[in-house]
């Protein structure tokens, strides 16, 4: 059961619904019990993918064959990371609460885990290049998991 209290578990699920599974399986649930809007997408590579908003609370992204490549939620979401980290907190509590924070491609990564960030707002995101840049009072309000190991390279 889709659930906005569920733990974020890096790499794996949020809200219950697991990365990598086909969006097929959810579909019944999604469209019984919430609000749905569905956009399609191309990337610069042309591979297309859809996007699943949902209660304007979690984003469910899919490629082309329905399998989940990415899932995100926004401050609307209550459960956490870790028992610790969620959406809508300040850059200054993550950095207290995390040894390391590191930032690639516009999004904010704790202790090198490649497989969930936070999205650092514009035009942050944009000027962005040290842990240093990020003010203090900054609220980060979306979490994605995926797999952002590409981004060590």
């Amino acid at each position: 059961m889709i659930d906005f209290n569920a733990e974020i578990k890096s790499g794996e699920s949020l809200a219950n619904i697991v990365l990598n599974s086909n969006v097929s399986i959810y579909l019944k649930e999604l469209h019984k019990h919430h609000e749905v809007v569905v956009k399609n997408y191309t990337l610069p590579d042309n591979e297309i993918r859809t996007a699943y908003w949902v209660d304007n609370t979690i984003t469910i992204t899919t490629k082309a064959d329905g399998a989940i490549c990415s899932l995100g939620c926004n401050k609307n979401y209550k459960g956490t990371y870790r028992k610790t980290f969620r959406t809508g907190m300040f850059f200054y509590e993550i950095a207290e609460l995390s040894k390391r924070q590191r930032i690639f491609n516009g999004s904010l990564i704790l202790e090198d885990d490649f497989g969930i960030s936070y999205v650092i707002p514009s035009p942050f995101d944009e000027i962005a290049d040290s842990i240093q840049d990020i003010p203090a009072n900054l609220r980060l309000d979306e979490i994605y998991i995926s797999d952002f190991s590409s981004w060590v390279k």
